[in-house]
């Protein structure tokens, strides 16, 4: 159970611990072993210590399975049925055994909302609500909506909120918005100072009026979204596609690329993995065209978030994005059937791709904001996405393949689906069929930690390695061991060794919200020392400053550069004799962090006064907290210079 390896051959050995549910299993001691197969661990986690034999599962499927099937789509949150267990020599019925569940890598259960919610930022208390919020509907649905009001069955992993198991409602019991808001009442007590207020109202709403979900989740996203744009967020990204050391030709593409796409101006807001299907002349086509078409879109779809001054709710920007995959499948089955293409000669293409949209906010403190945090993710095929940070690596998308279709269907567990000689083979990819045909669904996360990333073709995530080695691949950029470009390169290496029988694309994109440098904390010093210095920095920039100040003057008198006006919605109506090598520099556009609306042109006498003041107290400040620094931390002060360009390091270099 210590080993992460098998000691005879080196290959990486599953741990897959259960969820057992029920009063039976609750009664089993730990170091039980069940079945000759489950070791209980702890109070109903078990360890399948032969995780290569199928689970037990009997022909017809118990009701009561049938919830955790149908909610397949929502693995990143729900548990999954694994199978069922039972201990003949204790006389005990089939315990049903939940995979997929918060429990981590070494056997330990998650922590419930309740214990970590004083922990959590304001921000993550907010979004930790508004993920409830969004099953209730799923759940309720189903006669499952009591499973968000037991306490211990919420437990959060990181941003995440993930459920135990499901409990059915009570037929006699109808469950409304008022009971969730009653069980929000002793966490919005204790919410951070920021959000109290905010969150007071809508649990108020809830618990006194007969209001509706919909008013509820506007004003809890409203909330959310100034909540997260108080944060910093800074964004790295790279790209690339590699052929592989068998494949003939390369039928994936992405966005970006090492090759190219170095200064897009869509950059680093959008990303994009293809994995092309149909062959030489088909597979490449349809994946070079996918990322083109998508490029096209979303650069209008940001120019035009770009220029609204209210928040353009979520629902809306899904409805755009869902509407976009399908004008780029009809466009691909335009070419299909332009080239006269039937059957498993039809192009087609997988896609997963990533649109960090930057809105404009009132933060929770008042301060406007352009960015409001949000992240968007679609995915058609087996092309996946993974959430990557220091602790935890988290999988984001569901694969469109038959053993999905069964589970989702309720005729199969997946585990037993996965025994299917057909089981991997794709269900839905942009080109087959007309775009009425898809099933989409587009998320939104709010991104509030230090993570990255990875989107990633089949070539990489076959197999399971990104799961199986993240860390040694993850972990260096977080640390500056590695930059972003060389973690790409390295993602793909890992594949061409370990699985190495298709072509691979990675694009990794790096957010921060936490900063780059903490700067220690000096003491203070005497008062008539700070003005001394303040006054001696000042007179020795004095001629630097008017100097600035007279190349301002000539930059105010450049034309402001226009704003992209065009509206996403008449990319709806692409011209399907679109062609690979269209340039899609022709269009005007102006990147959204840094909307045209917010450029304002203040009284030039008094800008002058006050940008002397400010430059000066900038200047005078600066240099105090670094020569205090310096003296303090002289080491720590180094490893930041070298962090400069050449020139600047020679300046701040101590002198002998």
């Amino acid at each position: 159970m210590e080993d992460s390896v098998c000691a005879s051959c080196q290959t990486p050995l599953v741990h897959r611990y259960l969820w057992a549910t029920g009063s039976l299993s609750a009664q089993i001691l730990p170091g039980t072993k069940v079945a000759d197969r489950y070791e209980v661990i702890s109070h109903q986690i078990w360890l399948d210590t032969q995780p290569g034999l199928p689970p037990d599962v009997p022909e017809e499927l118990p009701k009561e399975v049938i919830p955790y099937l149908r909610l397949y789509q929502e693995q990143l949150h729900l548990p999954q049925t694994y199978g069922f267990a039972s201990d003949l020599e204790q006389d005990t019925s089939d315990i049903l055994l939940l995979e997929n569940v918060p429990i981590d890598k070494t056997g330990n259960i998650y922590p419930t909302i309740v214990e970590a919610w004083e922990q959590a930022t304001a921000v993550r208390q907010v979004y930790w609500l508004w993920q409830i919020l969004q099953l209730w509907t799923p759940l309720s649905e189903l006669g499952l909506s009591r499973s968000l009001l037991v306490v211990d069955n919420l437990r959060v992993q990181g941003w995440c909120v993930r459920l135990l198991e499901l409990y059915q409602t009570p037929a006699d019991e109808k469950l409304s918005l008022q009971n969730l808001g009653q069980s929000w009442q002793f966490w919005v007590a204790s919410a951070k100072a920021s959000v109290t207020k905010g969150l007071q109202n809508i649990v108020e709403q809830m618990c006194e009026t007969e209001i509706e979900l919909e008013t509820i989740n506007i004003q809890l996203n409203n909330l959310l979204l100034a909540s997260a744009a108080e944060l910093p967020l800074v964004l790295k990204v790279a790209g690339s596609t590699d052929i592989g050391p068998v494949m003939a030709q390369n039928e994936d593409a992405c966005y970006p690329n090492a090759l190219s796409d170095l200064d897009e101006p869509l950059l680093p807001h959008l990303s994009i993995v293809c994995d092309g299907i149909g062959g030489h002349e088909g597979g490449e086509v349809a994946s070079k065209l996918a990322v083109q078409s998508v490029k096209l879109q979303i650069r209008a779809l940001l120019a035009e978030v770009t220029e609204q001054t209210v928040l353009v709710p979520p629902e809306l920007l899904q409805e755009q994005l869902e509407a976009s995959l399908r004008v780029i499948n009809n466009v691909i089955c335009a070419r299909n059937n332009e080239q006269k293409r039937q059957g498993r000669e039809r192009m087609a293409t997988t896609i997963v791709m990533a649109v960090q949209v930057p809105q404009r906010v009132q933060t929770s403190t008042g301060w406007q904001s352009n960015n409001t945090h949000e992240l968007y993710l679609a995915n058609v095929g087996d092309s996946r996405a993974y959430w990557i940070t220091r602790n935890y690596c988290q999988l984001l998308t569901v694969d469109d393949d038959v053993a999905t279709r069964e589970v989702r269907f309720a005729k199969s567990l997946y585990r037993k689906a996965l025994f299917r000689p057909d089981a991997s083979a794709l269900t839905q990819a942009l080109g087959t069929r007309d775009a009425e045909s898809l099933r989409l669904k587009v998320q939104r996360f709010i991104v509030e930690e230090d993570g990255i990333l990875l989107l990633c073709s089949d070539g990489l995530s076959d197999n399971n390695w990104v799961e199986q080695s993240w860390q040694d691949y993850a972990i260096p950029v977080f640390t500056g061991e590695l930059t972003v470009e060389d973690a790409v390169r390295n993602w793909i290496n890992l594949a061409n060794e370990k699985n190495g029988r298709d072509n691979t694309s990675v694009v990794l994109t790096y957010y921060r919200v936490s900063p780059e440098y903490l700067v220690p904390v000096t003491p203070a010093l005497p008062e008539e020392i700070i003005e001394a210095e303040i006054q001696e920095e000042q007179e020795e920039q004095e001629q630097k400053e008017l100097e600035e100040l007279e190349e301002l003057e000539e930059l105010e008198e450049l034309e402001e550069p226009t704003s992209f006006t065009e509206s996403s919605r008449s990319l709806l109506d692409l011209n399907l004799d679109l062609d690979l090598d269209l340039d899609l520099s022709e269009e005007p556009f102006t990147s959204p962090e840094i909307p045209p609306t917010l450029i304002t042109k203040p009284n030039r006498g008094k800008r002058l006064v006050m940008l002397g003041g400010v430059l000066a107290l900038i200047v005078g400040g600066t240099s105090l907290g670094l020569f205090a620094w310096w003296q303090i931390n002289p080491q720590g002060f180094q490893q930041m210079c070298r962090q400069f360009p050449q020139r600047v390091q020679q300046l701040c270099a101590p002198k002998k």
